[in-house]
């Protein structure tokens, strides 16, 4: 059941999350469904949504049906790690998942998600994910899940880019990328360039902003990949894509 699509707005939505606030932050409750039903979760390190199951339910749902056993996931913006164990859970012991967080609060929620649940097939990386490598600036947010690069940010972090890693022999070449890194998506896709051309990784992006949506559309349009909306809304007024090579 998607219990995050109830508004909080309505009655019922305020009723059903009333109980929710007497959890204690640093609790630790199991998932209660999904493919991750009975692993386990901090209960403050994000939104309820994430231990209830129905965190971005559509776009779960989504996921679970492409990822497939022995792929190879790489989670760019991983936060505290929902997607991580999600692509962890499918791609199984045969596959990979690669998980980049460039905030240590997010990274040691992150890191106790991983121990809790026992995988051994994740990779983390101290890093936010860029155009080429370096270090940067970082931008705090009210909400851990807001933080972005920017130049004037008050976290220095490091910086890394796809294409480079991989060359480097640090990275398995990727099936699926899941970005999501509040603006800096073009960003991530112009550091991957080498990548998207030879391994045609699918791809889900969450983009920020009409400029930044807009490069990214161009992008993989050049690229040659086909786009579709992870909503009901058109490519070009979407935040939530999913884009694929066409079949042949």
């Amino acid at each position: 059941m998607n219990f995050s699509g109830i508004s909080r707005q309505s009655f019922i939505g305020t009723l059903l999350r009333l109980p929710l606030a007497l959890i204690p932050k640093s609790a630790q409750v199991p998932i209660l469904q999904g493919v991750l039903r009975g692993r386990w979760w901090i209960a403050g390190s994000s939104t309820h949504g994430c231990w209830l199951g129905s965190y971005e339910f559509d776009k779960q749902q989504q996921l679970i049906s492409h990822v497939q056993r022995d792929n190879v996931f790489y989670d760019i913006g991983a936060h505290v790690g929902f997607y991580t164990l999600l692509a962890a859970h499918l791609v199984g012991q045969q596959g990979h998942v690669y998980s980049f967080e460039p905030l240590p609060q997010n990274l040691q929620f992150l890191r106790k998600h991983i121990a809790m649940n026992h995988f051994s097939n994740i990779t983390v990386f101290d890093a936010a994910v860029g155009k080429e490598g370096g270090v940067g600036h970082f931008k705090i947010a009210h909400s851990t899940s807001m933080g972005s690069l920017d130049s004037h940010g008050e976290l220095s972090v490091a910086i890394v880019a796809i294409d480079e890693l991989i060359a480097q022999g640090k990275l398995l070449p990727p099936t699926v990328l899941k970005i999501d890194v509040e603006g800096a998506e073009y960003m991530v896709l112009q550091g991957a360039m080498q990548t998207l051309k030879i391994h045609k990784p699918l791809i889900f992006l969450a983009t920020h902003g009409h400029e930044v949506h807009a490069q990214c559309l161009e992008l993989l349009r050049q690229l040659g990949y086909e786009l579709k909306s992870l909503d009901n809304r058109s490519i070009e007024n979407t935040d939530e894509l999913f884009a694929q090579f066409p079949s042949t």
